[in-house]
Parts: structure tokens; C-alpha cells; sequence
């Protein structure tokens, strides 16, 4: 009798235990499930998010409309900027000299034609001392040349003579031309020079309008004939040049649109056109040169920067909106409209589809329509629903 009842108690115990459990089972899902069904009220009935001026400045919001991107078909392709050749320039002496002044500095802009430096030595008032002998000689050589030319027209001069006196004075002139194309190349004016004035130190001039972007001498400092002293760039013209390797070439081609990012600011982004797909492959790596002409040139764009490129190569585009844009709750998606009332900004949350992704961008369809000119936060968008959820709570106590 006391075995039966040990095991009849024993029964009764093991039926309250689970009975428990499946009772507090029962709760915890029923408590997950209210929690989940409250977060879609909160979101689906939420109002919004209000920020002041001084918060919006704090947190360097970003607000834009919907932006139409291509979320598929590009080849990726990475590079430097770079300019035309026709745009760089270095400027050498074309003779041996010291350095007397310098007037720029690295990153200057200069003109076509501006001074840069001056150079001064005994050999450059040497060439000019030369010429003007040079020419001298050649005027007492004509006047000669000209009176044997009388003397034999009129029949009592040696022809000989004549000869002589005609070839001796060529020689001068070609002498005089030689020595004043010399002259012209050290910028010296020899219209100056024929009335005595003496250069006693010669400029050194940029042959393109752009931004110095190497001084490689000092005052005082010799230099040889064709030392590169300074390195002028004209940045005007800089574009994307990208490397697009073997397997992708036959997607490229002319016309085609690039997004790209500098690497040392790969917030910014930029957009380009091609102009040129070069037709033969560099060796190491074995990839071609595309050149792409920058649309939206802003900041300080400085040849020989890296960059990261997407060559669009299907023209499908999608509404997108940044990463940092959306935030995602349960199953759901969302982003922050905005709109400026009074003082202070109001940002409230819209459920989106999120589909293809490119980069930092995602694509986006919206659960309702909405206005064409509606603009959304770009960023931050968990602290707005952090900002959201801190309000609900308030509001409940």
C-alpha cells in the first residue's frame, strides 16, 4: 500500500512540473508574440522624429530626394587620375646657369608666359656680346657685298670678288639668325640687345596655365642644361583613368557612364562619360586603359590620386537610396522622410522593399506612394529610430 501510494504522489508531482512548463512556455511566446505585434503598431503608427537646428548640425544630417541609380550590369574597374600630356609641363634651362629668384612656390597657379624664376651666368651675357659682333660684322659684310655688286654690274669688278664678297655675307646672316634664335629661347629681346642693352639675367616661363606642382631647385643652385626645375599641371582637364581588365574589355566601350570614389574620401562620389578605351593591354597587369572625362569635378582633384570605379554597362535604373539610410526592424524595412516646420526637423519612418545593392547604395521600393519631391534622411537612420523608441517609452510612462 505504501509502494502504491509513493508512486501515485510521484505521478501527481511530474503533472504539476509540466503542466508549469507548458503553461510558462505559453507566456513567452505570447509575450514575444505581443512584443513583436507592438513594435509594427509602434512603426506603423509612429509619428515622427523631431530634431532642432542645433541637433540637425550636430548629427551633419544629410537630406535628398530619391536618387535613380544602375543597381546591375557594371564592371568594376580601379585607377588614378591623371591629365592629358598636353596639360603637364616641366620646365628646364637651356643652358647652364645659377638660380638668382624664385617666384612660385608649390601649388601656385600661373598663367601661360608668367614668370617662374630667373637665372643669371657669364656665358648668357657671352651669347649676347656674340651676337652683337655677330652683327656688326654682318652689316660691314652687306655694305661690301653691295659695292661688289655695283662694281660688277657696271662691268669693272672682278667677278670673283663679287662671288666672295655674296658668300662671305651669307655666312653672316646665317651666323645672326643662329645666335637671335638662341637669344629668343632664353626669352632675351634682341631689339633691346641691337641698342645696347645687355641682359644681365634671363626669365624662366611656364608654357601652360596651371598649378605648380614641383619646385625642384634653390637660390643660388647651378643648374645643367635640362634639369627639370619645376613641374606645371593644368588640373582642369583631369579624368579618370581606370584599368579594365582582359575578361571585361568586350563590355566597355565608348559613352558608357562611371561612378567612382577617391580612396582617401570614399564618402564623395563622383560620375564620368568615356572617351577613350585604349587598344592595346599594359603587360603587368594585363588590363587596357579607359579614359573617362569627370562630370561633377569638385574639391581638389590632384593627378596621381587612387580611385574606385563602377563602369556602368546596362542602362536599367532603380530608385536607391544610401545604406546608412535604411534601418532594419524585425522583417521590415524603413527610412526617415523629412520635412523643415518652423525652427525644427520632422523625420518619420515609411516602410520600403530593399532589392539589389551596389556599393553603399541599395535599392528601394516604397510600401505606399509617395510625393515626387519628398526627401529623405541619408544617414543616421538608427539614431532617428533610437530617437523614436526613447520617445515611445517616454510616452508610455
Amino acid at each position: 500500500m505504501k509502494k502504491i501510494s509513493y508512486n501515485i504522489l510521484t505521478i501527481i508531482l511530474l503533472s504539476i512540473v509540466l503542466t508549469s512548463c507548458v503553461n510558462g512556455d505559453k507566456k513567452i511566446a505570447d509575450s514575444n508574440n505581443s512584443i513583436d505585434k507592438e513594435l509594427e503598431v509602434n512603426y506603423k503608427d509612429a509619428k515622427e522624429v523631431m530634431l532642432t537646428q542645433k541637433q540637425f548640425d550636430a548629427l551633419q544630417m544629410k537630406i535628398d530626394t530619391l536618387t535613380f541609380r544602375n543597381m546591375s550590369g557594371y564592371v568594376e574597374a580601379n585607377g588614378t587620375l591623371e591629365v592629358p600630356p598636353q596639360n603637364e609641363a616641366t620646365i628646364t634651362p637651356v643652358v647652364g646657369a645659377n638660380v638668382i629668384s624664385i617666384n612660385v612656390i608649390e601649388g601656385d597657379k600661373v598663367n601661360k608666359g608668367q614668370v617662374v624664376a630667373y637665372l643669371s651666368h657669364p656665358n648668357i651675357i657671352k651669347m649676347q656680346t656674340d651676337y652683337l659682333n655677330a652683327f656688326s660684322n654682318s652689316n660691314f659684310l652687306r655694305k661690301n657685298y653691295e659695292r661688289q655688286k655695283k662694281l660688277y654690274d657696271a662691268g669693272v669688278g672682278s667677278g670673283a670678288n663679287f662671288q666672295k664678297s655674296e658668300a662671305e655675307y651669307d655666312v653672316s646672316k646665317a651666323m645672326v639668325n643662329g645666335l637671335e634664335a638662341q637669344l629668343k629661347l632664353l626669352n632675351i629681346n634682341t631689339s633691346l640687345l641691337k641698342k645696347g642693352s645687355i641682359a644681365q639675367r634671363i626669365s624662366l616661363c611656364s608654357p601652360i596655365e596651371g598649378f605648380v606642382q614641383k619646385v625642384e631647385v634653390k637660390t643660388g643652385q647651378y643648374v645643367e642644361p635640362q634639369t627639370e626645375l619645376f613641374e606645371i599641371v593644368n588640373t582642369h582637364h583631369v579624368h579618370a583613368d581606370l584599368m579594365v581588365f582582359e575578361k571585361d574589355v568586350y563590355k566597355v566601350k565608348k559613352g558608357q557612364k562611371v561612378m567612382f570614389n577617391l580612396q582617401s574620401n570614399s564618402d564623395e562620389e563622383f560620375s564620368a562619360e568615356i572617351y577613350s578605351v585604349s587598344k592595346t593591354f599594359e603587360d603587368n597587369p594585363k588590363a587596357l586603359h579607359v579614359h573617362a572625362e569627370i562630370e561633377n569635378k569638385k574639391g581638389n582633384l590632384i593627378p596621381g590620386m587612387y580611385i574606385k570605379g563602377r563602369i556602368q554597362v546596362d542602362n536599367a535604373e532603380k530608385k536607391a537610396l544610401p545604406e546608412s539610410a535604411i534601418i532594419k526592424e524585425g522583417n521590415r524595412f524603413y527610412v526617415f522622410t523629412v520635412k523643415k516646420e518652423n525652427e525644427d526637423w520632422s523625420f518619420t519612418p515609411v516602410e520600403v522593399f530593399v532589392g539589389a545593392k551596389d556599393g553603399n547604395w541599395v535599392a528601394v521600393q516604397f510600401v505606399e506612394k509617395l510625393e515626387k519631391n519628398t526627401k529623405f534622411a541619408y544617414n543616421n537612420a538608427y539614431y532617428l529610430t533610437a530617437e523614436m523608441k526613447k520617445g515611445e517609452a517616454e510616452h508610455k510612462h
